[in-house]
């Protein structure tokens, strides 16, 4: 006699894993609302660390959320990427989105992309004498080992320095970008969307708070605190995310979701800081709806 697997499948099919890490086991806040949105769906939520010990196979689909310990550990936490069915988003996409390397993909093919210098870890690099700059590594998350030097200032040119040969000795890849002031004014945009009937759509923008005070000193906390606020996204913000998007490789209609961070150059257009395709944060609890969106494309990617 041959069993049908269909309640396997349905059981299967209510089952959602939001990908954690062992450091941040539970729900972030800032899911909640998605989370309470799901289980009104009749799906089951389960966090689970990245790297812990269980059958992916037995969750309809496991949503990347806060698996903020992936950069010490990329090359592992990618091939986990490939092993895991229903992985959203897609583990080419985190590959390719976990590495900043894909800024210059984005600029090559003509999004306004902040100016960077990359530094090989055998290069040297002496700091320009004046200027504001900041020093970050190309894998990193949650602005981690990243500093901001007013190179005016012997000292900072130093510690910028020392800040760039610290990434280097590590064998990691860094990037020196100017400084955007504008931040600390009208703040950095991030515009969120979200898979529906018609595709990858734009959801809600918030804006977030200047984060880098100061040079990084080689700290490891797990990431900054942000202030966030609701906001308005505007037209030209708009067009600049299409078009970021529309080059993602396959296609941005693969994603469940994506976050486009934006900050406006001195002549007030908006210059693409980072495309975030794997584990942002989607501040669903500062825009009317977008958690029921967020479980809606999930509910729909379980169909």
């Amino acid at each position: 006699m041959i069993q049908s697997d269909t309640p396997l499948k349905a059981a299967r099919d209510s089952r959602v894993a939001f990908v954690t890490c062992a450091e941040l086991p539970d729900l972030d806040p800032d899911d909640r609302p998605a989370y309470d949105a799901l289980v009104r769906r009749g799906v089951a939520v389960d966090m689970v660390s990245w790297d812990a010990d269980v059958d992916w196979a037995g969750y309809g689909l496991a949503v990347l959320r806060s698996p903020w310990d992936y950069v010490a550990r990329r090359d592992e936490f990618v091939a986990w990427a490939a092993t895991v069915p229903g992985l959203a988003n897609p583990a080419d996409v985190v590959a390719w989105n976990t590495d900043k390397r894909y800024l210059r993909e984005l600029a090559a093919g003509g999004a306004p992309v902040v100016a960077t210098t990359w530094l090989e870890p055998a290069d040297t690099w002496s700091p320009p004498s004046t200027g504001e700059y900041v020093v970050k590594p190309a894998v990193s998350a949650g602005s981690r080992d990243t500093g901001r030097y007013l190179l005016g200032d012997a000292e900072h040119r130093r510690l910028a320095a020392a800040h760039a040969a610290r990434l280097g000795a590590a064998g990691r890849l860094t990037m020196v970008q100017p400084y955007l002031s504008a931040v600390d004014t009208v703040g950095e945009a991030a515009l969120v969307f979200l898979n529906g009937p018609d595709g990858l759509t734009f959801s809600h923008s918030i804006r977030k708070g200047a984060m880098l005070t100061g040079p990084d000193l080689g700290g490891d906390e797990l990431y900054k605190e942000e202030k966030i606020s609701a906001r308005t996204a505007t037209a030209a913000e708009l067009a600049v995310a299409a078009r970021v998007l529309d080059l993602v490789p396959g296609g941005p209609d693969r994603l469940l979701y994506a976050r486009v961070d934006l900050i406006p150059d001195a002549d007030g257009s908006p210059l693409l800081v980072e495309l975030e395709l794997t584990e942002p944060s989607l501040f669903f609890p500062y825009a009317d709806g977008a958690a029921e969106r967020f479980a809606d494309a999930v509910v729909g990617r379980l169909g």
